[in-house]
């Protein structure tokens, strides 16, 4: 057995002995210790003093203390076993495979620790110790068994010394390493010695590393992670991303990812700004290491699981692509040796140099690069980017190299078969298109799923229009899989917001197979409400309005609004089964579906053959349905009914809240519940208004037809109309259904145009002065807000029933005596006319004094300007 001389020589040291003794101990305890395993991440530099020992460590097979996922049983070196170190590895050091004899001689070094010692003292002693820690756990264990050298070591992070800093934190990493010690060295204090020590004006680049490595070890403990991120380290970590040594990035990009590991510090993380940083190393001209490229990629990957947090990405240039596995790509079938052509099939007028074709496709990929370069060929940047997308892409998938071991790792647990990856935006949407051409269903719902959730800007939409998405999709709506047709949907009906998409979609055929799965689809769900919202974009009748004003392309572009109704061919949509499913969800749907089927629907009159079966359809009864939903009913008291305001609906507020303000001595649990149903409520009542606006505008379309007007009961839907046109809906949504009312009354005849018709008398009160007093208040056009003023103006000397009432229950007062301090004589004279009007209520004089109406009226009198004469009536006719 090997012999230990240590005990031959007397040790009667004290603390206060003299360093260079200290260091003969030091030396020679490291020579004792032959099982010990001197590796470290970097070569250890030569301590400048001259009683220290001469240390050479190995650079080679690195001793990894950083802790990645450790379960409860053990920590990092549970089941380390001391390895024999070869003379090459050690060429200092004396070995042998004795066990350790000089564990005793720790806690020598560990007193020394103590702060009544020389810094110097101290200093040498952490040192050794660090450096001892390396053997593993056991050496670990020995050191651990004083409990107070953590406390000690952690109040060596203070140290000026850079020497003394380094090894107390390379000390506490090992400890920290270790499972069964974390705890203690958190509640020693680490963290926050750890956070003022990484704010120093200058650290060396050990002394970093090896801080951000203790942190990291740390914040595997997922209560720990919280203390972090609260502990003003997290723009320090952000910091140190951009610093010059790459193994401080590295360790940097460690933290953050186990940060990245608790949902709850997902918002704190973003808010940082710690997105743009990480996503800057997954790009393809970036300079990063292949640790920092995947610790980037994990948190990214964390972090995207919210969606808005994805859309960030985004926006930074990547996209979560999904991994499918090596083995599915196997089902990919290019053309072989076919030269770069657009998405559409048309050909690239390319220079093709080359003798011929590869067997791999690398030809077809140095063509679709050289695109890039071609001064002859005229391309938009997308076009481009999809060409080289594509031939990249493709050509990995021909050499087997689609998916390599770095993009394979697994993310998440193995049992987990949501894996994903991140790619730069140009790779990610080729990729995607790519997969979408496989066999492998999962694969391909992943992709499609992939592309709704990255389709959240015009750039990303044209972005996976020119890779060629659109084409493969519309294949896909009718696929035998429940799973890939509802996300072939919902990624259409994403891509389906940009115009441009929607006429390529109408080029690929996309109505057919939609049509289709509308009939045979018995549920009002999810894909219907998608399939119907990707119809009303496609069949939009206002694009036929919009088409007639289009004055052409801005800037020599040939893009430009086209009419659907002139693309749409009649025998597409004139199915029975169709319309008659359209008229059924106008029926018995929900307000959203209602409002979509009625907007298609709209479209579809057009064509005659369509619009005699929508009518036989009995689309009046639908229409009366629809409007006569309990979100319609109920009259408020005042304008119409002959009834008068109260004080309170006198100030322009809407009547329908007031159930809620009179609720208001609640408690204060019961009213943050009454305040969130009238939250809902509020949304309920916008959607109605939308549904009650589109089923009007069907409505006034079907009045042109002189075979709608002969059956329809006008007097019913009038009716229905007008309970509308004085309900809670928003303002904006009342004006096709005022239109409709004045259409359906002008049916019987011309005495009912007279201005005392009641139909005529409520479109002005409920509609025309509303939106009026509207845009005076919101307009920032002065020439707009003339014209509404003199407007107003005009409705109010006719003697409208009630319309002086309408005008202070919208709250007019305030916005026509600003319009009349800051207008011109027109604006003056019809204003000061209108508040006369008012003044001759009483109930408006606190309204009008209360808008400041008095000074301006004296100023306007003073002044003798051309309207001092009204001003000075009003002025009488006030309580001054």
């Amino acid at each position: 057995m090997y012999a230990n001389p240590l005990p031959q020589i007397n040790f009667t040291l004290s603390i206060s002995q003299n360093t260079h003794q200290s260091f003969l101990i030091h030396s020679h305890l490291q020579t004792t210790h032959s099982s010990i395993i001197f590796k470290t991440s970097r070569r250890r530099r030569i301590d400048k003093n001259p009683h220290s020992l001469n240390l050479k460590l190995s650079s080679t097979n690195p001793f990894v203390t950083r802790v990645g996922s450790l379960s409860d049983s053990g920590g990092a070196f549970d089941d380390a076993i001391p390895q024999k170190v070869s003379d090459d590895d050690t060429p200092d050091f004396e070995t042998s495979s004795s066990p350790i004899s000089g564990d005793g001689y720790v806690g020598l070094f560990i007193r020394m620790l103590g702060l009544d010692n020389d810094p110097l003292d101290r200093e040498q002693a952490v040192d050794a110790l660090w450096k001892y820690s390396l053997g593993g756990k056991q050496c670990v264990d020995a050191i651990m068994k004083s409990r107070g050298s953590v406390f000690l070591t952690v109040n060596l992070l203070n140290s000026e010394s850079s020497v003394a800093c380094e090894a107390a934190a390379g000390l506490l990493r090992m400890i920290s390493s270790v499972n069964v010690y974390r705890d203690l060295v958190a509640e020693s204090g680490a963290i926050q010695e750890i956070a003022s020590l990484l704010r120093r004006s200058s650290l060396t680049s050990e002394v970093k590393e090896q801080s951000l490595c203790l942190l990291s070890n740390l914040s595997v403990d997922e209560k720990l992670r919280l203390q972090i991120v609260n502990s003003d380290l997290l723009p320090l970590l952000i910091k140190f991303l951009d610093d010059e040594d790459m193994k401080v990035k590295e360790a940097a990009g460690g933290v953050l990812a186990n940060l990245a590991l608790s949902v709850t510090n997902h918002k704190i993380l973003v808010e940082a700004g710690v997105i743009a940083p990480l996503a800057k190393f997954l790009r393809t001209d970036s300079e990063g290491s292949k640790i920092i490229r995947k610790e980037a990629q994990s948190t990214l990957l964390e972090l995207a699981k919210d969606d808005y947090n994805k859309i960030l990405l985004i926006e930074e240039g990547m996209v979560v692509v999904p991994l499918v596995g090596a083995a599915a790509y196997k089902s990919f079938r290019p053309s072989l040796h076919s030269w770069p052509s657009l998405p559409d099939g048309s050909e690239l007028t390319v220079k093709q140099n080359l003798k011929g074709p590869s067997r791999f496709g690398a030809s077809e990929l140095l063509l679709g690069l050289h695109v890039e370069d071609e001064k002859n060929t005229k391309l938009e940047e997308a076009k481009k980017n999809a060409i080289v997308g594509r031939t990249q892409q493709q050509f990995l998938a021909r050499i087997g190299a689609i998916e390599t071991d770095d993009e394979s790792d697994k993310t998440e647990p193995p049992t987990s078969d949501r894996r994903f990856t991140i790619l730069p935006w140009v790779d990610g949407v080729a990729r995607l298109v790519l997969i979408l051409e496989l066999e492998d269903e999962s694969a391909i719902a992943k992709a499609a799923e992939c592309i709704a959730d990255s389709s959240v800007s015009e750039h990303m939409r044209t972005s996976f229009k020119e890779a060629g998405a659109v084409k493969n999709l519309v294949r896909l709506i009718n696929h035998p899989g429940e799973s890939v047709r509802l996300a072939t949907v919902r990624a259409l009906e994403r891509l389906s917001v940009s115009n441009d998409v929607c006429q390529r979609l109408e080029a690929e055929g996309v109505l057919n197979p939609l049509i289709w799965s509308l009939k045979n689809s018995d549920d009002v769900g999810k894909s219907t409400y998608m399939i119907l919202n990707i119809l009303a974009r496609i069949l939009d009748p206002s694009k036929a309005m919009k088409s007639k004003f289009y004055e052409g392309p801005v800037n020599g572009s040939n893009k430009g609004l086209t009419s659907s109704s002139e693309s749409v061919q009649e025998g597409d949509v004139s199915d029975p089964t169709f319309l008659s499913r359209l008229v059924e969800i106008l029926t018995s749907s929900s307000l959203i579906l209602q409002t979509k089927a009625a907007t298609i629907l709209e479209f579809l009159t057009a064509f005659e053959a369509c619009r005699e079966k929508i009518i036989s359809l009995d689309i009046e009864s639908a229409l009366d349905s629809l409007f006569r939903q309990k979100f319609f009913n109920g009259r408020p008291s005042g304008y119409g009914s002959g009834e008068n305001l109260t004080k309170t609906e006198n100030r322009g507020t809407p009547w329908w809240p007031f159930i809620w303000t009179a609720s208001t001595c609640k408690k204060d649990t019961e009213a943050e519940s009454d305040f969130q149903e009238l939250e809902l409520r509020t949304l309920e009542i916008e959607e109605a208004g939308l549904a009650a606006s589109a089923a009007s505008r069907l409505l006034t379309r079907l009045l042109d037809f002189e075979h709608f007007r002969k059956v329809v009961n006008s007097s019913r839907l009038t009716d229905a109309l007008r309970n509308i046109l004085t309900s809670k809906i928003p303002l904006q949504n009342k004006d096709w259904v005022a239109a409709c009312l004045v259409k359906l009354g002008s049916l019987s005849g011309p005495a009912n145009l007279a201005s005392e018709n009641p139909i005529n008398t409520e479109v002005m009160l409920y509609e025309t002065i509303p939106r009026l007093i509207q845009q005076i208040k919101d307009s920032y056009s002065p020439e707009a807000q003339e014209v509404a003023v003199l407007e107003l103006n005009r409705i109010i000397s006719e003697g409208v029933v009630d319309s002086t009432r309408a005008v202070a229950g919208e709250g007019g007062i305030f916005s026509l005596v600003k319009v009349i301090e800051e207008g011109n004589d027109r604006v003056v004279e019809a204003g000061l006319a209108i508040l006369y009007n008012l003044s001759m209520d009483a109930e408006n004089h606190p309204a009008i004094m209360a808008a400041g109406a008095v000074p301006i009226l004296r100023r306007i009198v003073l002044s003798e300007r051309p309207q001092w004469v009204r001003a000075l009536h009003l002025l009488r006719t006030l309580p001054t």
